[in-house]
């Protein structure tokens, strides 16, 4: 018999892991079939989203709350496709709001196997959001190494599988030296900015990033500005310019064709010389491409009030947190702000290497060179089956 699968991803981090379990999945089993809801990875895997994914790319209680009811009728929606489908597996990808509330409406109607991917952030905030999640996921595939005793405690099997970023090619010198020709950069320091793949991330977050970087550039005028973007949110980012170093350059995948952009933007990654980014897996975007980096993040007042007081972390930085360091600075919530920012981007500057040894260490137990995250987590899934 072919293997039915029903798939879903709200974000394009989850994307991403969905078009590389996908891909692992057909290596494994040709027979495979899929449906759900993805973004333009998981299409390139044969899937033909139910509805556009960016409905479910929101972050935040604040940002939610406006869409709620939209939100509910689309979990709705497609628990009554899971069911419909009858697949062998539901993997639910990331986009907890989303993907836990479907999953719970598949098992009151069926005994659907359900796989979240992922591993809720239990060790940073709501550490009672894995006893909930155990009603309705019968298995986690884990990101990072040390979630999955934190899943198993709560009755669920769990699985490390590896961080997909560490299968991610990296430039080669000739990928660079096209990117620094094609944008007449020379020899000038590159500094990264990555504002959100979200347009609430981008909303907030571009005029505080503009102003941070006006200020670092003043004390360092050599340093040229690039912008990879988020296909969704570049012409967001583009409104944001006038208000940016003058020269800066966005590098929009919506002017260029998807592997002409994916080289860029690792060619981007690999000639920085430092990065200022939304917090996010963007950090180990970063920490594979060895470029330091500076994180911030602007929350809505209500999600920062909320998250502040139930986070158990002192740290919401990924490379931080994996390599048991706090060498990367962060500027979040009231310290987001563009001085703030740019004292944080001068001392990096000033002493880059500090960050080294823990996005080494980082990018090591994540899984780099072991066997492909997405080929991991597609026989963790088979295996269970």
């Amino acid at each position: 018999m072919s293997l039915r699968v029903f798939i879903l991803a709200g974000e394009p981090s989850g994307d991403r892991l969905g078009g590389a379990l996908m891909a692992g999945l057909r290596t494994l089993r040709p027979d495979v079939s899929f449906e759900g809801v993805g973004g333009e990875n998981m299409a390139a895997q044969g899937l033909r989203s139910r509805f556009p994914m960016q409905e479910l790319s929101v972050m935040g209680i604040a940002e939610v709350l406006p869409k709620y009811r939209h939100l509910k009728r689309r979990i709705q929606e497609t628990a009554d496709a899971v069911v419909a489908m009858k697949p062998d597996v539901l993997i639910t990808i990331d986009s907890p709001d989303f993907s836990l509330r479907v999953a719970k409406l598949v098992k009151v109607a069926s005994d659907i196997r359900t796989v979240h991917y992922v591993a809720p952030s239990v060790w940073a905030w709501r550490p009672g959001r894995a006893v909930k999640m155990a009603k309705c996921i019968d298995q986690v595939l884990a990101l990072l190494p040390f979630e999955p005793s934190y899943m198993e405690a709560a009755n669920m099997e769990c699985d490390f599988v590896g961080h997909p970023v560490v299968a991610e090619p990296q430039a080669n010198s000739q990928e660079i030296a096209q990117l620094r020709s094609r944008f007449d950069l020379g020899e000038a320091p590159l500094v990264l900015a990555l504002p959100g793949s979200r347009r609430s991330e981008v909303s907030r977050l571009a005029p505080v990033f503009g102003a941070a970087l006006k200020a670092f550039k003043q004390q360092h005028p050599e340093n040229r500005i690039v912008v990879p973007c988020a296909a969704p949110v570049a012409g967001l980012v583009k409104s944001h310019l006038q208000d940016w170093p003058e020269g800066t350059i966005v590098l929009d995948p919506n002017a260029h064709e998807a592997e002409d952009f994916a080289i860029l933007k690792r060619a981007a990654f690999a000639s920085a010389d430092l990065a200022l980014a939304a917090s996010g897996t963007v950090s180990l975007e970063l920490a594979a491409a060895a470029t330091p980096m500076v994180i911030a993040y602007r929350f809505q007042w209500l999600s920062w009030q909320i998250m502040k007081r139930m986070a158990l972390i002192d740290t919401v930085t990924l490379v931080n947190l994996v390599s048991d360091s706090r060498v990367v600075p962060e500027c979040l919530g009231p310290d987001c702000t563009a001085e703030n920012i740019a004292n944080r981007l001068t001392e990096v500057a000033k002493a880059p290497q500090l960050q080294k040894a823990a996005m080494d260490l980082t990018m090591q137990r994540l899984g780099r060179g072991g066997e492909a995250p997405g080929l991991r987590a597609a026989k963790a899934v088979l295996s269970r089956l």
